[in-house]
């Protein structure tokens, strides 16, 4: 892991760190590439976890969501410690059971699924996967086959 320190800043709502260039070309290296989504490890002051570095308006970026913040217990404008490593593990997001079944029985909604951009049907698949109650994965399950055939917005978007 290489470590550095950084003014945690924010664009729009979303709070993050640039990693230095020396750290990049080495995330890089171990990536085999210098485009695209680079997944990582990193540990904010001590505090592991799994992210993604973004190039965004021109600047590679390493976003820190909420939990990230509140465990190193760092804000927006605060300077952090950050440890980060090249990923190699395979991300998969999980693909719900009953939305599986759901998709199975329809058809429509299957073939419209599959031909959707693999990062909306991620998005789907991980709103899905975030559901805590069997009465809200039954809800939204039944929402996202609607969405697929057109019938209603789901996930703040509508029609696919």
């Amino acid at each position: 892991m290489k470590t550095f320190k950084a003014k945690i800043e924010i664009i729009g709502i979303n709070p993050f760190v640039f990693v230095p260039s020396d750290i990049l070309n080495y995330l890089f290296e171990k990536a085999g590439k210098n485009k695209g989504k680079i997944p990582v490890r990193m540990k904010i002051e001590g505090n592991e976890f799994e992210q993604t570095l973004i190039k965004y308006s021109g600047h590679w970026r390493l976003y820190l969501n909420t939990l990230m913040r509140k465990s190193a217990e760092k804000e927006v404008g605060q300077m952090t410690r950050i440890e980060i490593d090249f990923d190699s593990n395979e991300r998969k997001t999980p693909f719900h059971p009953k939305f599986r079944k759901a998709l199975n029985e329809n058809e429509n909604a299957r073939k419209i699924f599959d031909n959707l951009t693999p990062s909306l049907q991620k998005e789907i698949l991980k709103y899905l996967s975030f559901l805590k109650t069997e009465e809200s994965i039954d809800k939204n399950v039944k929402r996202a086959i609607e969405f697929l055939n057109g019938n209603t917005r789901f996930i703040g978007r509508d029609k696919p």
